[in-house]
């Protein structure tokens, strides 16, 4: 069994930076490819992006590639999403999972084993 706990969410500007953070309970975290998904109001929940289970491959949606960074220190059971040059079509739910499926298997949006409850961010204009 995986806990998973987000924070880090905020009310921003356009332009600032955020830094969210998923805190996993257990002893297997390093076996699992970890990634981030997001809901905004009124839309289906989407991949944002994946981390393999080293942290070596990382994998993003079109919309965030090059301003979001996704990583993982496996020491301290942590993933991390940075996200540079926030927009307001960033505003969503930001969600964790960790699958024991590959990143290939989690951009398709399937085979999570376990989510965290969110984490809210906004992003005013």
């Amino acid at each position: 069994q995986v806990q998973l706990v987000e924070s880090g969410g905020g009310l921003v500007q356009a332009g600032d930076s955020l830094r969210l953070s998923c805190a996993a309970s257990g002893r297997t975290f390093s076996t699992y490819t970890m990634g981030w998904f997001r809901q905004a109001p009124g839309k289906a929940r989407e991949f944002v992006a994946a981390i393999s289970w080293s942290g070596s491959i990382t994998y993003y949606t079109d919309s965030v590639k090059g301003r979001f960074t996704g990583s993982r220190d496996n020491a301290k059971n942590t993933v991390y999403l940075q996200m540079n040059s926030l927009k307001p079509e960033d505003t969503a739910v930001y969600y964790c999972a960790a699958s024991m499926r590959d990143i290939a298997t989690m951009v398709q949006g399937r085979g999570m084993d376990y989510w965290g409850k969110g984490t809210l961010v906004t992003v005013s204009s």
